[in-house]
């Protein structure tokens, strides 16, 4: 059977369906499907939360009797592997469905192919890339992920009239109005991860959660490069840990030195490694991770970062003095071997979780975020951040807001604006927001 408009429109409401759980279903991609018989919708659902149970099987036990002979709309191939959950083809072929139409392919080995394959053995019809483009995009974080392994990266910057994202020494500064922000909300509520620097951690001491109502338990994880470990204990950050989980990214170097007993500064160039102004210094030899935390630990918060025993009993209870106001490399010269592991300590007391691995190396640092189950990530904060993600080639959408305010004297210069957006990125949209513009970028999956 030829594609027909009905069965671009049946596809376009299933992909539409599926950006419901964006964000929300762990390491499963939010799929979505429709089962339609004699032009009606009989059964509709998207991947549940937590990634199980999959959007057809819900949709099937919507349809019951009616998917008999009907044709289901779904926007990645079913899977025909057993794992918690029995495949999906398996359950389209004992409802007795006629026909299966697919916006992409999966690219998972244990699917790719063999979906469509068993459903086509099985005497069901099966009709395979429709829409794709739409569906890829809907898809592009469990695409990115399984393909790269690592993360898909949105890069979001909000630029004023006049080139700045901020201004020096007055923390966060208002250039986007209430529209835009209501906006980058929706943006990280469908995000797994959401990453700043420490230098932006410090001078904004930002919450990075999502303030929509009804949707604060969608905040994404919170990422801070920091390796030093110098977010202060008093931050917004550390002291809402418990809620919403924190990785603080330290230095792999800073690891080793404390095993040998050494001070920071006995690094070669220490201060340029840790400030990030040089981050054109060598990957890392230390492997992907230096220190992870166990997930299998009986003791956990909850939200899958698990603790690690001693700390949750009460080790080092008494919290180091906050760092406010210190910056990466301020360690140097003056910190022992204790005193960086006594900032572990203290973090990890209150919650946070420290990952060693080079936080200036992005290459190194995205599959060691995959392997905790990040599909999406989010670079909302700082300008050195920002370029550090760009230079390294691993930023795959740009949302650029353009304000009509001005900045003037003291301003922090953007890294980029619309007129340098990097080869390789198409511009696909512009809306408007009150007074703000947003121009969006993408880079081909």
């Amino acid at each position: 059977m030829s594609i027909t408009p009905h069965d671009e429109r049946f596809m376009a409401a299933a992909i539409r369906l599926s950006r419901w759980h964006l964000g929300r279903t762990a390491t499963n991609p939010s799929v979505g499907c429709l089962i339609v018989r004699d032009g009606v919708i009989v059964g509709r659902a998207v991947t549940a939360f937590s990634g199980r149970p999959h959007a057809e099987t819900q949709a099937l036990a919507e349809a019951g009797a009616l998917a008999r002979g009907a044709t289901a709309y779904v926007t990645l191939e079913p899977c025909s592997h057993h794992g918690r959950t029995p495949p999906c083809s398996e359950a389209l072929i004992a409802y007795g469905v006629a026909r299966v139409v697919i916006s992409v392919t999966d690219p998972d080995p244990r699917v790719s192919g063999r979906g469509i394959a068993m459903l086509r053995e099985a005497g069901i019809e099966v009709d395979a890339g429709l829409l794709e483009a739409e569906g890829r995009h809907s898809l592009a974080a469990y695409l990115t992920r399984q393909t790269k392994n690592r993360p898909y990266v949105t890069l979001k910057l909000a630029v004023s009239a006049d080139g700045m994202i901020g201004r020096e020494g007055e923390g966060q500064v208002a250039i986007t109005g209430p529209e835009a922000r209501a906006q980058v909300q929706a943006l990280r509520a469908e995000t797994d991860a959401i990453l700043v620097g420490i230098g932006t951690a410090i001078a904004d001491d930002p919450l990075l959660t999502v303030r929509t109502p009804g949707l604060e338990s969608q905040s994404p994880i919170r990422i801070v490069l920091d390796p030093s470990l110098a977010l202060p204990l008093t931050s917004k950050l550390v002291e809402t840990t418990r809620q919403v989980p924190v990785i603080v990214v330290a230095s792999e170097e800073t690891s080793l030195l404390e095993a040998e007993g050494l001070p920071p500064s006995a690094l070669p160039d220490y201060r340029g490694r840790a400030t990030g102004l040089d981050p054109s210094f060598g990957p890392p030899t230390g492997g992907e991770i230096g220190k992870r935390r166990d997930p299998n630990s009986p003791v956990s918060d909850g939200d899958g970062f698990a603790l690690r025993q001693d700390v949750v009993q009460g080790a080092n209870p008494d919290p180091i003095s906050p760092l406010v106001g210190e910056m990466p490399g301020r360690a140097e010269g003056g910190a022992s071997p204790t005193d960086m592991d006594s900032r572990r300590a203290a973090l990890e007391a209150a919650g946070v979780e420290v990952l060693y691995c080079n936080p200036y190396h992005p290459e190194v640092l995205l599959p060691a975020l995959a392997t905790r189950g990040i599909s999406s990530l989010l670079v909302e904060g700082g300008a050195k951040t920002a370029r550090l993600f760009l230079e390294a080639g691993l930023v795959d959408r740009i949302q650029l807001y353009q304000a009509p305010v001005v900045i003037g004297e003291g301003g922090i210069e953007s890294p980029l604006d619309a007129t340098d957006i990097p080869s390789g990125f198409a511009h696909t949209g512009t809306l408007m927001f009150g007074g703000d513009r947003l121009d969006e970028y993408e880079r081909g999956l």
